[in-house]
């Protein structure tokens, strides 16, 4: 077994690992810094699992659940629960669908982890590489340093959350499957830029404070990664 079928199988079934994948990982330090990362998720999420509802919350998602085409709200009020993060409650109610709306949401998901750009956590560039195959990415060379990578929830399901270092200040790539979007999306907000773009597989969203930095950045990108079709 290789890295890369080791992580796919531990993000397949991260509690069920077959004897093979267990040998990788005992010898793979790399991968076991991995498996230990999807491990912390996991617990996280049980953890908040068991959190006590707000009175009035449930209340409140029925509410927004039964308005058409806010499915994306009710999602966003669980998986801010999930994580028990208030202020991520807060912006996801001020969410708003229409144009450029996966944009909007990719800078929300930044202001909710404001940790992602002030510390450096897992900084595998393997991971990175194992995740873009899932997108139909080929890495060429990486578009910066890598400083932070971790699974966090998104609209459908787990996503990547990536934040790299590079010549023109800090960039944020997150990879959203799933969710297929029709055509490139930006938005600006709250002094960030976003760039949401389709690929195989879902989407990726670029974040950045500034409409050059992140233009800048999908330049890198585009020269760095091969995206098939």
């Amino acid at each position: 077994m290789n890295c890369l079928e080791f992580r796919r199988a531990k993000l397949a079934d991260p509690r069920r690992l077959s004897a093979e994948a267990l040998a990788h990982a005992e010898g793979c330090p790399t991968c076991a810094a991995f498996a230990a990362e999807v491990d912390e998720t996991e617990r996280a999420l049980d953890q908040a699992l068991q959190t006590p509802v707000p009175d009035g919350l449930a209340d409140r998602i029925l509410f927004e659940s039964t308005r058409p085409r806010r499915a994306w709200r009710v999602w966003a009020l669980a998986a801010s629960l999930l994580i028990s993060v208030a202020l991520g409650f807060f912006l996801g109610g001020a969410f708003r669908a229409g144009p450029d709306a996966y944009a909007r949401l990719a800078i929300e998901h930044v202001v909710m982890e404001p940790e992602s750009l002030t510390t450096v956590r897992n900084a595998d560039a393997e991971a990175f590489r194992a995740a873009l195959q899932d997108f139909g990415g080929t890495l060429k060379e990486m578009p910066g340093k890598i400083r932070y990578i971790r699974l966090c929830p998104v609209e459908d399901g787990m996503g990547w959350h990536i934040v790299f270092d590079t010549p023109h200040g800090l960039a944020t790539l997150i990879l959203v499957p799933g969710k297929k979007l029709a055509r490139p999306e930006r938005a600006s907000t709250g002094g960030w830029n976003a760039l949401a773009r389709p690929v195989r597989g879902g989407y990726y969203a670029i974040v950045t404070a500034s409409p050059e930095t992140t233009t800048r950045f999908e330049r890198m990108l585009r020269d760095c990664i091969v995206w098939s079709t």
